[in-house]
């Protein structure tokens, strides 16, 4: 099991570990409603490290991603970032990355659990091209700041501005001679930005983050995954092996945004079929009655019939209310459409409600 570069600051502050993509990360430090309700109302520092760093290097780097990437990479300019999907030749869903383009490559953000299956297929679609693969997963670490206070501490603990930088906008910098890069981005619905830095600073960066913020009467606290997924849910954002799988494609996701379908890339073809045609499933949101949490792969039924599968349920801190994602068939997924839930054995009032649960202010 891998261990990230903040394994050790995670175990000295009293942090709960688990396996999690092949890596040990820590769920929760004191508990997942404190930290989820923590980082909506002030700022929390996310250990993100198992995610993959990829550099594409050389002449063929953007050919390639454009290739590969739902989203046109080449009207990105240095110092934008590009949410985007990775797909086969059917649509199904690779996964979803990050695509921040430098002066002189390309840094590709994956998921852990997809990154070894993706490394495996960039080096086969890029085979006899002049393209540099590098990963820099395990040279690095990943820390996300997200919150509310989080441009605003931020901007008083880093030697450069961040206040003008846009979304999905980033800056880079030099410390102790090695650059890191700080984005605006984030999975929480809060603001906030993600800084990449080399790994054998990252121990020493988290501990003065929080002592430094400490000082400032703005303390950032460290979280866990678990309310990761609470925060992300709240927002309606897509999960990895959840919403987005290699069972569907990205239209169907309810990621149409992230595709631009006038250029040609791997499942191009297959998604603008899809279109034409109309989508015959769709990711929705639900509201539930009562407490209990449907989970992934409950099913979901329309008048009687079986019309879907959850795909993420939790019982939401913010908004006191029980919510859930699911790929509906496509009749039943609109807004007020009143379904059932099947929570172990007992069929629960559901309602289709609009994405996101949850939107700051």
């Amino acid at each position: 099991m891998h261990q990230t570069p903040l394994h050790e600051f995670h175990v000295s502050h009293g942090a709960r570990m688990v396996e999690f993509a092949g890596w040990h990360m820590p769920i929760m430090y004191t508990s997942i409603l404190d930290e989820h309700h923590y980082t909506r109302q002030h700022c929390s520092a996310f250990d993100v490290s198992h995610m993959g760093r990829v550099e594409f290097r050389g002449p063929d780097g953007l050919p390639l991603l454009e290739r590969l990437c739902t989203r046109n990479i080449g009207q990105a300019r240095p110092g934008m970032c590009r949410y985007s999907h990775m797909c086969r030749p059917d649509g199904g869903i690779l996964d979803d990355v990050i695509v921040s383009v430098m002066e002189d490559h390309y840094l590709v953000v994956c998921n852990a659990s997809n990154r070894e299956k993706l490394l495996a297929w960039w080096a086969e679609q890029s085979r006899g091209q002049r393209v540099e693969i590098i990963d820099r997963t395990f040279e690095t670490a990943m820390v996300a700041i997200q919150g509310p206070e989080a441009l605003e501490t931020m901007g008083r603990l880093l030697p450069f501005p961040i206040g003008d930088l846009k979304r999905y906008r980033f800056k880079t910098g030099i410390a102790f001679g090695h650059d890191y890069y700080v984005a605006r981005t984030g999975y929480t619905g809060e603001d906030g930005v993600e800084i990449v830095l080399p790994a054998k600073f990252a121990h020493v960066a988290a501990t003065l983050l929080l002592s430094e913020s400490e000082s400032l009467g703005r303390p950032i606290k460290p979280a866990g995954l678990g309310c990761r997924d609470t925060l992300r849910l709240e927002a309606g954002m897509p999960l990895y092996g959840h919403e987005l799988t290699e069972d569907w494609d990205s239209l169907t996701a309810g990621q149409d945004w992230a595709v631009d379908l006038s250029k040609d890339f791997v499942g191009a073809a297959m998604m603008r079929d899809l279109q034409q045609a109309g989508l015959k499933r769709k990711i929705a949101g639900l509201e539930l009655d009562g407490k209990r949490i449907a989970r992934q792969g409950a099913a979901i039924f329309a008048d009687g019939r079986e019309a879907g599968v959850v795909t993420s349920g939790t019982l939401s801190p913010t908004l006191d209310k029980n919510i859930a994602m699911g790929l509906l068939a496509a009749a039943f997924a609109a807004p007020g459409t009143a379904l059932e839930v099947d929570i172990r054995g007992t069929r629960t009032a559901a309602r289709v409600v609009p994405l996101p649960f949850y939107k700051r202010a």
